[in-house]
């Protein structure tokens, strides 16, 4: 696990002493890198820094941006925390199951774990905007966790791979990132399309399924150009096929 390249991203955050909080949990288990989707003069620097105590320069270099997918665009994947099973919410993974699946993935490129608000948690939209979906199981009377209390547990069992793995280090192909993904997922999406394989209406469904699944595969770039030649050679003799019938 390199937990240099682990990101958090809070989404909407609303109270400045739980900001001040995360990055101290966050520090707790050597992470540095702290995002926020919203602005930053909406929060209060001397209520922020009361909790953060020494991890104040987390909250210092911390980022600001206007959504989670602006947030995550130069990550690999982005998980989204929640307690809230839905439809299109898929397999949500424990803490232990989460580090263990992205540790490999970290080596060589970024990995965002999102959090919301304190009230609302991730609305569907906002977890629509993630690839993969993580839960802290909490007892169904009084479910809902203080969001420093959240990022602490999700950090620990990141952490804690760190440490079983021995800091070890991967020598293997960088992942694209989700921006780069997006590219391969409009092509293969244009190539079905072409096809008929599917009406225009069940396209943004289609590149949701795509997006998650391929970012979870962590491909190179070598690997995203292959898959992109594969749809749009498929896509060319399905039309050169419609013509000579």
């Amino acid at each position: 696990m390199n937990l240099s390249n682990v990101v958090i991203i809070l989404c909407r955050p609303e109270e400045s002493r739980n900001v001040g909080a995360v990055c101290r949990a966050m520090a707790n288990s050597g992470l540095k890198n702290l995002r926020i989707a919203g602005k930053k003069t909406d929060f209060d620097e001397e209520r922020v820094r009361i909790l953060a105590i020494h991890a104040a320069p987390i909250w210092e270099k911390a980022e600001f941006f206007d959504s989670i997918t602006d947030a995550a665009k130069d990550c690999v994947l982005c998980a989204g925390t929640t307690r809230r099973r839905g439809k299109k919410r898929g397999k949500l993974l424990l803490p232990e199951e989460f580090a263990e699946t992205v540790s490999p993935i970290s080596q060589n490129g970024k990995i965002a774990v999102v959090f919301g608000n304190e009230r609302t948690g991730l609305e569907e939209a906002e977890l629509d905007e993630c690839t993969m979906g993580v839960t802290i199981p909490s007892d169904e009377g009084f479910g809902s966790l203080n969001l420093s209390h959240a990022v602490q547990l999700i950090s620990y069992h990141l952490y804690r791979k760190n440490l079983d793995e021995g800091k070890k280090v991967s020598r293997g192909s960088v992942p694209v990132t989700l921006e780069r993904l997006n590219k391969t997922v409009t092509e293969i999406a244009n190539d079905l399309q072409k096809i008929g394989f599917f009406k225009v209406t069940g396209r943004a469904d289609m590149e949701k399924f795509w997006t998650d699944v391929l970012s979870r595969a962590a491909l190179s770039e070598s690997e995203a150009q292959y898959i992109e030649k594969v749809f749009s050679k498929a896509a060319g003799l399905s039309t050169k096929l419609k013509t000579e019938q």
